[in-house]
């Protein structure tokens, strides 16, 4: 599902250290996820694992090495609309949500599935699926601003599954949660991984890591320095 070799990525403004050498965000990064594997990725804020988060989500390529990912072999000179194909079938989970302020629950769940252009009673039917799947079928008609943190969290995860993705990324989606809002947002994720989807899992919370054991990704200024 996905193997990185050597990976390395810089920051669009490349980083200078102290004598004029160039620092990689991401330096020669080497690991493998298989399908259906859930992963947590780990280590202190500016780790880097918001960057191979960015990376596996095809939002900045690598600049060496060899990623391949959901079967594509990534290099910079891949076209756009193979990535665009490509990002039809990953799932991001956003640290901030980014849900569209202005439309409904249910509406913003549906955004993948429009965008694929599928037919709109096929829309319907999937999207009430998933929110009674999620807990939000009372909530279908309310707008973001109206709804909970753990409300607005589990509407990013249903937007992000609803089209079955081959692959899952979540950045701190417990971040801000309580307790018990956190265990079942984490549920759901592993419930996801599961059924077969491939789950990568961004966090500092260790408490959170210790209740739900899986293997991790930990990273440290940009280096793995453990494929636990």
């Amino acid at each position: 599902m996905i193997r990185l070799h050597n990976v390395t990525w810089r920051h669009a403004s490349q980083i200078r250290g102290r004598r004029g050498e160039t620092l990689s965000a991401l330096p020669a990064i080497s690991f493998s996820v298989a399908q259906g594997e859930f992963r947590w990725l780990l280590g202190p804020s500016g780790a880097g694992k918001s960057s191979l988060l960015r990376l596996l989500h095809l939002e900045a390529l690598p600049v060496s090495g060899q990623l391949e990912l959901l079967g594509t072999d990534i290099t910079p000179g891949t076209t756009r609309s193979v990535l665009a194909r490509l990002r039809q079938r990953i799932g991001m989970v956003h640290q901030d949500f980014r849900l569209m302020p202005t439309l409904s629950v249910a509406d913003n769940v549906a955004l993948p599935l429009r965008l694929q252009r599928r037919h709109e009673a096929d829309v319907v039917t999937e999207v009430d699926a998933i929110l009674n799947w999620v807990g939000l079928t009372t909530r279908k008609n309310a707008r973001p601003v109206e709804l909970s943190g753990g409300e607005q969290q589990r509407t990013a995860i249903a937007r992000a599954v609803i089209a079955r993705p081959d692959l899952v990324l979540a950045d701190e989606p417990t971040n801000a949660l309580e307790e018990s809002q956190a265990n079942r947002v984490i549920g759901m994720l592993r419930d996801i991984a599961a059924m077969g989807t491939s789950v990568i899992v961004a966090t500092h919370n260790d408490a959170l890591v210790r209740r739900f054991p899986a293997p991790a990704l930990r990273l440290n200024h940009g280096r793995l320095i453990n494929d636990e």
